[in-house]
């Protein structure tokens, strides 16, 4: 059961970090002197962004928690984020994704693969 917790915690909390980069992002680009960066500060996408960004950090200090001595297997499974951010990139900030990318992403899916295969 512990196995699973840990997986399911690191994956959300890796997919919260994930969304709140997109919401900083596409929030962040309204920012083109200090006025509109008091403003931003204000903008509730930002703050949406820091508290998805908070609960993801809770929830990743639980599976830490839960996983006890598996910071490697938590961490690689955070790794996740990287996959996240690039489908968010994608589907939601219309950013192209080149074959390097897909590459690079789909090497980040085997490694967490290998990783988590080796849990006990």
């Amino acid at each position: 059961m512990h196995l699973y917790l840990i997986i399911l915690l690191a994956i959300f909390a890796a997919f919260l970090a994930a969304f709140s980069q997109f919401l900083f992002k596409k929030n962040i680009q309204k920012i083109n002197s200090i006025k509109s960066f008091i403003n931003l500060i204000k903008n509730k996408f930002i703050l949406f962004g820091l508290l998805f960004y908070g609960v993801s950090l809770i929830i990743y200090l639980f599976a830490l928690k839960v996983a006890q001595d598996s910071l490697s297997i938590v961490y690689s499974l955070f790794a996740t984020v990287f996959i996240f951010v690039s489908l968010f990139s994608f589907f939601l900030l219309k950013e192209k994704l080149n074959s390097k990318r897909i590459l690079g992403i789909t090497l980040i899916f085997i490694g967490i693969i290998i990783i988590s295969i080796t849990i006990k």
